[in-house]
Formats: C-alpha cells, sequence, structure tokens
C-alpha cells in the first residue's frame, strides 16, 4: 500500500522514515517534503499543496492513508476535506485542531472542563492588555491567540518586557493575524515536558514521554523558537506524575472534546509545567506531534506506526500497545544563521554522516539543488542518536553534529541538560 504524509519539516521526515518501515507499506509520498524525504530510501516527494491537488493525488494514486503533519493544514480544515471526499486521513477535524489554532478557546475549553492551567485573560486591545500587566506585575507570559509557528509565546521578567510584546503582537502586527488577540497567562515555575498521545475520540495511548529545548542558546537564554533539541524519555514524567496527566489532564481533555460535540482523532500533545511537587499544569494543547519531540519518540519506537494509526481511526486503541526501544534518544537540532528571527537561506550543507541504527540525521529546512544540498528553512537538520543512557545518547548524537558544516550554522550545546543533572 501507499501512503501520504503531509508536511516538510524533521517531523515529517521521521513520521515518514518510520512509517516506510511497516512491511505493508509500498511507498510514502512526503507533500512537499525537503532534501532528506528527497533521498530517503522508500520515500518519494510531491510539489503538491493545495487541497483539491492534494486529494486528486491521494485518488489518483490510491492513497491508503494520509498523515498530517503539521498544524496549519489542520487549522485549515484538511482532514475535513479529505473525509467530504471518502479519503482516509488520520488527524483532527477543523473544529478540534481549535485546541491548537487558538489559546483563547483552549484556556475556556481547559477552564470549563476542569483541566490544570494557570489563571488567565484574553484581551484584543493593546490598551486592556497593558492595563492588566500593570495591574498583575511579572513575570507573566504572553502568548499571541493565533499560530505562530512556535514564535508566539514571550516568558516576560519584567512589566517593560511584557508591554513591549503587546506591542509588537498587537500594534506593530510582528506575528500577523495570530497576534490580534493575546493572551496574558500566570507565569508557572517548574520543568516543561511534553505529553503526546494518540487519540481515537474516546481512548488513548500514550507515546514516549519528551522534553524540548526552546531557547536559542545554552543555559535556555536567547529567544523562543520552535525547539533546538529534544530527547526521550523525559525523567521529570515520573510513573506517578505519568499517571496523573492521563487521568487529570489528557482523558478528561477527549472526553472534554467528545462532550462539545468535536470528538479528537489525531495526535494529541500536551505542553505541561511540572512543580516542585510533581504536581502537573498544562501550559497549551497542540494538535500534531512536536517537533523536534518526534525524532526521538520515532527513533525509539519498535511498534509499526501504520498499525497504531489504525487502531486510532477505527476506535480500538483500548486494544493497542506501543513497544519502545529501553534506549534514551536525543536530538541536536542544527539552525541556520539569522534563525530565529531572520534564517538565511541558501547555505551549502556539508559532512552528512551516513545513516546508523543508533544515530540518523532528520532533515528539517533543506533543498538539493542539482548535486548539493542547501539549507531553505530556520531549524535545518535534526541529528538523533540512540544510547544505553542518555549520556551516550548525547555524546552520539554531538559526535555526528560535529561533522556537519555549514556557514552560520547554529547548535546548542546543553541539550538534555536537565536530566543529566537528576
Amino acid at each position: 500500500m501507499k501512503l501520504l504524509v503531509i508536511g516538510s519539516g524533521g517531523r515529517e521526515h521521521a513520521l515518514a522514515w518510520k512509517l516506510a518501515q511497516s512491511p505493508r507499506v509500498q511507498k510514502v509520498y512526503v507533500a512537499p517534503g525537503n532534501g532528506g524525504t528527497a533521498t530517503e530510501t522508500g520515500l518519494e516527494n510531491t510539489v503538491l499543496s493545495s487541497f483539491p491537488e492534494l486529494i486528486n493525488f491521494a485518488k489518483k494514486e490510491q492513497i491508503h492513508l494520509t498523515v498530517v503533519g503539521p498544524e496549519a493544514p489542520l487549522a485549515e480544515g484538511i482532514v475535513d476535506a479529505f473525509r467530504e471526499a471518502g479519503l482516509a486521513i488520520f488527524g483532527p477535524t477543523r473544529a478540534a485542531a481549535q485546541l491548537e489554532a487558538s489559546k483563547d478557546f483552549a484556556k475556556q475549553f481547559m477552564a470549563r472542563h476542569g483541566l490544570p492551567t494557570a489563571k488567565h485573560a484574553s484581551f484584543t486591545r493593546a490598551q486592556d492588555a497593558r492595563a492588566y500587566v500593570e495591574k498583575q506585575g511579572a513575570p507573566v507570559v504572553v502568548k499571541a491567540d493565533g499560530l505562530a509557528a512556535g514564535k508566539g509565546v514571550v516568558v516576560a521578567a519584567s512589566v517593560a518586557e511584557a508591554m513591549s510584546a503587546i506591542d509588537r503582537m498587537m500594534l506593530e502586527n510582528s506575528l500577523g493575524a495570530a497576534g490580534a488577540r493575546v493572551v496574558i497567562e500566570e507565569f508557572l515555575e517548574g520543568e516543561e515536558a511534553s505529553f503526546i498521545v494518540l487519540s481515537d475520540g474516546a481512548h488513548a495511548l500514550p507515546l514516549a514521554t519528551s522534553q524540548d529545548h526552546k531557547r536559542l542558546r545554552d543555559g535556555d537564554r536567547g529567544p523562543n523558537t520552535g525547539g533546538m533539541g529534544a530527547y526521550s524519555p523525559a525523567p521529570v514524567v515520573t510513573p506517578g506524575v505519568h499517571a496523573r496527566v492521563m487521568r487529570e489532564i489528557i482523558q478528561p481533555a477527549i472526553s472534554g472534546m467528545a462532550k462539545d460535540g468535536t470528538p479528537y482523532v489525531g495526535f494529541l500533545y500536551a505542553g505541561l509545567m511540572i512543580d516542585r511537587a510533581s504536581n502537573p499544569q498544562t501550559l497549551e494543547f497542540n494538535c500534531r506531534l512536536g517537533d523536534p519531540e518526534t525524532q526521538p519518540i520515532m527513533l525509539r519506537l519498535k511498534s509499526d506506526l501504520l498499525g497504531l494509526l489504525e487502531h486510532a481511526l477505527a476506535g480500538t486503541l483500548e486494544h493497542a500497545e506501543a513497544e519502545w526501544d529501553r534506549r534514551a534518544a536525543l536530538g541536536v537540532v542544527l539552525a541556520a544563521a539569522g534563525y530565529p528571527e531572520a534564517p538565511r537561506k541558501g547555505d551549502e550543507i556539508r559532512g552528512l554522516p551516513k545513516p546508523a541504527e543508533d544515530c540518523r540525521v532528520f532533515h528539517a529546512g533543506t533543498r538539493l539543488d542539482g548535486g548539493r544540498l542547501l539549507a531553505s528553512g530556520g531549524r535545518v537538520l535534526c541529528v538523533t542518536a540512540l544510547g544505553d543512557s542518555l549520556k551516550l545518547a548525547r555524546r552520539r548524537a554531538y559526535a555526528a553534529a560535529e561533522s556537519i558544516r555549514f556557514e552560520g550554522m547554529q547548535m546548542r550545546a546543553d541539550i538534555g541538560h536537565r536530566a543529566l543533572k537528576k
């Protein structure tokens, strides 16, 4: 059978690579893909973007299942369009994808269904948002309501920093329509973790836990990014925390969506803040897999991913079980010069190591130009490795990353530092 993966990033490369390992899969098309998916065994890129083009392609090629990687097409209703055309597709509907597409929607949903989360207020006028911050003080978190590719959250240490963020989003339109409404939240202290599940609308199958690193520079300094690296498992998610997250956050979210008439089928990502007393709170929901968390998670997954997705679509996830490599996995992102504000494109990439059982380079912002591989986006590559311990996985990933060269390359040197301190 043939499959189709929508997207062009590192998440989609990892997803397509894993799906292609299924003995039942003949080929995985990736739309539009990148330089890595163009050369990966079992994968083929197809330059299609509009929903009608993708639907016609899926019908013509008799695609068994389409899997959506990024949030934008989900928020735009690609699942609704494919279903109306009678095609199998994995992901939430447009209505369900509002959990990520609107921070205000998500916060109201969490309050309505009693999920633990930070206190918040939403604003459509900058002067009202500024007055609220003046009253609340800092630290405080300013979030753009809409989709902003991981760049719509500012953790403001001072009132002045919060005011600047509000002005950039609401008055200067730095994020376009995404910043027309802002959500201002209380600052929560603790350690973040990514908790991702498969949902069939009623049941949830948790994937391996993970933790990513949002800040650009070592020591969690610099601007927020889409993610500069990730590892799995996340020690902060102890068995006790895991049970509480499933009981207090994941299951109430899935039940709540069903009660609201928008059953949630797809990957559901809960961004968590876990305090010193191991109490989990919900920072946000995403309606897809995280990037770069997907890369280490897929490297550890031993089960047939296609089979798990079919269970989710059939509503039988309670009968599914995911098997994981006992080894830890860690991924290091190599980013372009100027990322995240103004990533430079066109730099040639050299020195890519050959794929190995315990180490793979997943491509994100790359493209082929004849025989040359060029950077074409902010996050360019994610070097991901397995190891008997997180320390060994980290050593393997950095050793592979050191061989790669392109002008202006940015790379954090401390991925996994929180777990290694424990």
